[in-house]
């Protein structure tokens, strides 16, 4: 009896220690549980230019993921688009009180418009105090003078050469391009354009040639600025010139220097006639010596009165006309010894 009794008690026993151990192996243990979460702290709000960026990101990034998935393989590295070269900084002006430039307009030639006053009244966008620089008739022996002059002062300005000249100092030209002045054109033989001796093909004869062998001496196209030699136009020239999609111009400022005898009297012309005028744009050759003796006290007058620059570009360049450019390229030039007249022609006696 007691046997049997041990031998229960013994069962009964072994029974708990077998249930102790299969609870402690099969139970979920407190170190074993997901661990607790505490929310995130609400992020500030990203900037409008932030939350474009982050949505170009994502807006570039699905537009992968579609493709990759609709290709199902991996697609190959793209090599990124090399950097573009750097843009070389403007020369700065080494003149401190220089005339300078005040803006720059650029000039859409469309349908050919006018600028100057004494013929074209359309397009008036000078404000009071302002000025067009420009020169005709180069290039010339004296140009590089002309060129100083507007170096000195930081200030650029508009040039119509005459053709025939370009063959003779197409070197000048280039000077004239390399200081960055716009350059257009002034016919090829600075012929008067309205004379009755001249047929309207001989007219645009002069035209184009004299804007070919600009793009000859230059090798790029000249700007579509065009003035009529004498300021002679005709309704025939005019509306040519608008079919070319060719700017033409006049003058607000004659300085008369053809006709002067002295830089003070080119000075003292221009100068009279701003304070009329107030504005505008100043005709100016850069043929003539006086008006290169005059430029560099001029430029310090203009500044001294208040008065400020515009340069002038144009938004396209021309397409000249490729006949005509191959009848300059036969054009036979004349040798250059780039010798002043004076240093070969001179008088010993009267």
């Amino acid at each position: 009896m007691r046997s049997a009794l041990g031998l229960m008690l013994a069962s009964v026993v072994t029974a708990i220690v077998i249930a102790g151990v299969w609870f402690w192996t099969s139970s979920p243990r407190a170190d074993a549980a997901p661990p607790q979460t505490t929310a995130a702290a609400k992020a500030d709000p990203l900037p409008a230019a932030a939350k474009q960026a982050a949505r170009d990101d994502v807006e570039t990034t699905a537009a992968l993921s579609k493709r990759a998935d609709a290709t199902q393989a991996a697609a190959p590295a793209v090599t990124p688009a090399p950097a573009p070269a750097p843009v070389a900084a403007a020369p700065k002006c080494a003149n401190p009180d220089a005339l300078g430039i005040s803006r720059t307009v650029v000039v859409d030639t469309n349908g050919g418009p006018g600028f100057g006053f004494l013929q074209y009244k359309q397009y008036d966008f000078l404000t009071d105090k302002e000025v067009v620089l420009t020169f005709d008739d180069g290039p010339w022996p004296t140009t590089p003078a002309v060129l100083k002059a507007l170096a000195d002062e930081c200030t650029k300005a508009v040039f119509f050469p005459i053709g025939l000249h370009t063959t003779y100092h197409p070197d000048i030209l280039r000077q004239v391009a390399a200081a960055g002045h716009t350059i257009g054109a002034h016919t090829w033989s600075h012929a008067h354009l309205a004379s009755k001796k001249l047929t309207e093909q001989q007219a645009k004869d002069e035209i184009e040639k004299g804007f070919s062998a600009v793009k000859l001496a230059l090798g790029a196209n000249p700007a579509p600025f065009f003035r009529f030699p004498a300021l002679a136009h005709t309704p025939a020239t005019t509306a040519y010139l608008g079919t070319r999609n060719i700017a033409m111009f006049s003058v607000d400022v004659d300085s008369n220097d053809f006709k002067s005898k002295s830089a003070d009297e080119v000075i003292n012309n221009v100068m009279t006639k701003l304070d009329k005028e107030h504005k505008g744009i100043i005709l100016m050759h850069d043929l003539q010596k006086h008006t290169a003796q005059a430029l560099p006290t001029l430029l310090r007058k203009l500044k001294a009165g208040g008065y400020k620059v515009v340069w002038m570009k144009a938004k396209t360049q021309l397409e000249t006309l490729p006949e005509y450019d191959a009848m300059m390229a036969k054009t036979e030039k004349p040798i250059a010894t780039g010798r002043p007249i004076g240093n070969v022609v001179q008088t010993v006696a009267e």
